[in-house]
């Protein structure tokens, strides 16, 4: 008899709802991952890569000239210094990288402060680690974060907060104010904070990301995880990377080393070569906001209503207008009757529902019109 660690867990809703557009031939803007073509030049430098057998182990960290480049990347955007020997890790993607920040510093018994909607990833990490997730849900309809409800949730086994800005799924971001806030409860009550940054350089209507990196004593405490598939749409290649001060990575090194050891090499030699051009990644929010707007002025006539999205390349639409059923029933029904698929979001929020569907724009603009005419249509 199996006493299962996660007797609670089955298909990720990504799963489950990618294999019904699947099975019936919809348009998929469901899971996060674009539809268009990698750079070639990116392909030919992981072609070279492995071309010049860069084939074996990488160093267990990453690449020097990877490491190097991220903190570089760091100084220019947050005026933040990380030490490329002792402060960055490459990672199996940013999933990886959450997994192995909170199997290094979470104990039985410790409690995690979770924002939900959250991915889905997170909750499962925690409880993998013997700890509790503690879920606080963001208000609506503007998922912002109530911090004095942070506050009153805070007690001798709270050992850590996460954050996620740009947010997934409300594509929401994390403002001035909210930062000082949580820098100011994290130093007080002696926490760590996790934040997911993997959306840091999609934003939208000159919103400006503003990373863990950007507020010394918060920076002292936090782990910020990035994700290069994201970036470069490559999410297939699974290739980010954790930033945190030497005493927390020192941590992180020894989970890190024992769970992947190192990864995939000739990927790592390719971005390394690739990030040198910076309007590769600074040029990213314009390039995803065109495909934002191309979809938001496209339904602009339906029956959904919407905010639109400051970050992340996900839109939420509000169908209250359309039907009163759960977001997860008329998932499924637009996606069997209607043929395009899309994230219930219910399925974060402890089962409060209000009314609204993820749909992801990182497509080609051919599909962003199939998906507005069929929406257009309800």
């Amino acid at each position: 008899m199996i006493n299962s660690k996660l007797p609670n867990t089955s298909d990720s809703i990504f799963s489950i709802m990618s294999r019904l557009a699947h099975n019936n031939n919809a348009l998929n803007l469901s899971q996060g991952f674009p539809s268009f073509p990698v750079d070639l030049e990116l392909k030919e430098h992981l072609s070279n890569a492995i071309e010049q057998d860069h084939n074996q182990y990488a160093p267990m960290a990453g690449l020097p000239q990877l490491r190097e480049s991220i903190s570089l990347l760091m100084e220019n955007i947050h005026n933040a210094n990380y030490d490329p020997n002792a402060e960055i890790c490459i990672t199996a993607g940013a999933t990886q990288a959450i997994y192995t920040a909170i199997q290094a510093i979470i104990n039985h018994g410790d409690e995690v402060i979770v924002f939900t909607p959250a991915y889905d990833s997170y909750i499962p990490a925690i409880q993998m680690a013997g700890g509790t997730a503690i879920e606080l849900p963001m208000t609506l309809p503007d998922f912002k974060i109530d911090w004095q409800m942070v506050v009153d949730h805070i007690n001798q086994n709270t050992a850590m907060i996460m954050i996620n800005s740009p947010h997934n799924p409300s594509g929401t971001m994390l403002d001035h104010d909210d930062m000082i806030e949580l820098e100011r409860i994290a130093e007080q009550h002696d926490l760590i904070v996790l934040s997911d940054e993997v959306y840091e350089h999609i934003t939208f209507d000159e919103n400006i990301h503003l990373s863990a990196a950007r507020y010394p004593k918060l920076k002292k405490r936090s782990f910020i995880t990035a994700s290069f598939g994201k970036t470069f749409h490559i999410t297939g290649w699974k290739t980010g990377y954790c930033l945190a001060p030497k005493h927390l990575m020192k941590e992180f090194y020894k989970v890190h080393q024992y769970l992947v050891f190192s990864i995939n090499h000739p990927a790592q030699v390719a971005i390394a070569n690739y990030i040198q051009n910076e309007d590769r990644y600074l040029r990213l929010g314009t390039f995803y906001q065109r495909k934002r707007d191309l979809f938001l002025n496209a339904i602009e006539d339906s029956k959904f209503s919407f905010s639109p999205a400051q970050g992340t390349y996900f839109q939420l639409l509000n169908y209250s207008k359309i039907t009163d059923e759960g977001d997860v029933a008329f998932a499924n029904r637009l996606t069997i009757d209607h043929k395009i698929a899309s994230i219930p979001i219910s399925v974060f929020m402890n089962g409060a529902d209000p009314k609204m569907l993820r749909f992801c724009f990182a497509k080609e603009d051919h599909e962003i019109i199939q998906a507005a005419h069929i929406l257009n249509s309800l």
